[in-house]
């Protein structure tokens, strides 16, 4: 039975002729032998008929397609054209080989051409796309390689953009950045009260959050100018007046040390991005809660929307997360920072 061989170049579709397969052997390591060798190797595979692809984009497009295992109308066409014509009713005394399974099981759907895909042809077509410049004639030194250089990007490029598959990835990098916020704002925060203590320590034991901390040592400054002008901005940041006058009578009795303007400008401005840092996390929780439901909506539901996303960011994807057994699913979930959310 006579051997073809499917070749999709960067510039267009090339159809092989394997003949006299015996010079070579028939066996996959004789053929992966002689594959280097292009006196030998022209003399077994022959290149039969070309079509090159109209226009870039017409190059893309059939690059999609068979990467997604799916046969165009052009290269329908080209093969029935190509290859010898079948009477009716009779088997073909052919096969054609490619390179992906997928591909072959959907020409022979729609052309019963009878397609194989195994080492052996991988190993002729390893040995075409190797020697394929020297098979094409009238081909410029370069124009191979600017052909593959172009479509490499397109096509990249496309799956990057359109990748409806990966919508998971923006809950993934919304939960690592979540848990980087929450380490960088606990220990900006604890420095924020390390710094602030020197000029006032009585605040710690009486503000034990660490968003309030840092808005009321912005607000309060020089703990020697507080007086009950700023009771009511007080309040309304703790949100308790019988703590903002405790806060006032602590600032009389303190017994921190005075801070000179400038450091007092440095505290400032430093528990000022503390406070835009946790304001911005807030910002991302809604953000993450709002795609969660978007993309996961039963899984938020039944585990919550942090620990959802750590399970599709553990697993790889969302696709990934739903084909895992239980059993991995279990080892997922008995890792620690699975709960961080709910220990801080």
């Amino acid at each position: 039975m006579a051997l073809y061989l499917l070749f999709e170049a960067a510039s267009g579709y090339a159809l092989f002729h394997a003949h006299g397969l015996d010079e070579i052997g028939q066996n996959t390591v004789a053929v992966r032998n002689s594959v280097a060798d292009l006196n030998r190797f022209g003399k077994v595979v022959k290149l039969h008929s070309f079509n090159p692809y109209e226009s870039a984009l017409d190059a893309l497009n059939q690059c999609n397609a068979i990467s997604e295992g799916q046969m165009t109308d052009e290269l329908r066409n080209f093969l029935e054209v190509s290859l010898p014509k079948v009477k009716e009713g009779k088997k073909p005394k052919f096969s054609v080989g490619v390179a992906e399974p997928k591909l072959g099981s959907h020409i022979y759907e729609v052309t019963k051409f009878p397609c194989k895909s195994n080492e052996f042809v991988l190993e002729l077509l390893r040995g075409v796309r190797l020697h394929f410049d020297r098979f094409i004639e009238n081909l410029k030194p370069g124009d191979l390689e600017k052909a593959q250089l172009g479509l490499g990007h397109s096509y990249s490029r496309a799956k990057v953009k359109f990748n409806v598959n990966r919508v998971d990835n923006m809950v993934i990098q919304a939960i690592f950045l979540l848990d980087t916020l929450d380490k960088d704002i606990n220990s900006f925060s604890m420095r924020v009260r390390e710094w602030y203590s020197w000029h006032f320590p009585e605040l710690v034991k009486i503000v034990n959050d660490n968003y309030l901390y840092a808005k009321v040592a912005k607000y309060v400054e020089n703990k020697s100018e507080l007086f009950e002008d700023k009771l009511s901005g007080l309040t309304d940041i703790v949100g308790d007046e019988d703590k903002a006058k405790e806060i006032i009578e602590a600032a009389k009795a303190s017994m921190g040390q005075d801070l000179s303007p400038l450091d007092l400008i440095n505290v400032k401005q430093f528990a000022q991005r503390v406070i835009d840092l946790a304001e911005y996390r807030k910002k991302l929780y809604d953000y993450l809660v709002a795609k969660m439901s978007d993309i996961a909506p039963n899984l938020a539901a039944l585990i919550g929307e942090v620990v959802g996303a750590r399970l599709i960011s553990h697993a790889g994807s969302l696709t990934n997360l739903a084909k895992c057994p239980s059993s991995t699913l279990q080892i997922l979930g008995a890792e620690k920072a699975l709960f961080r959310f709910y220990t801080l």
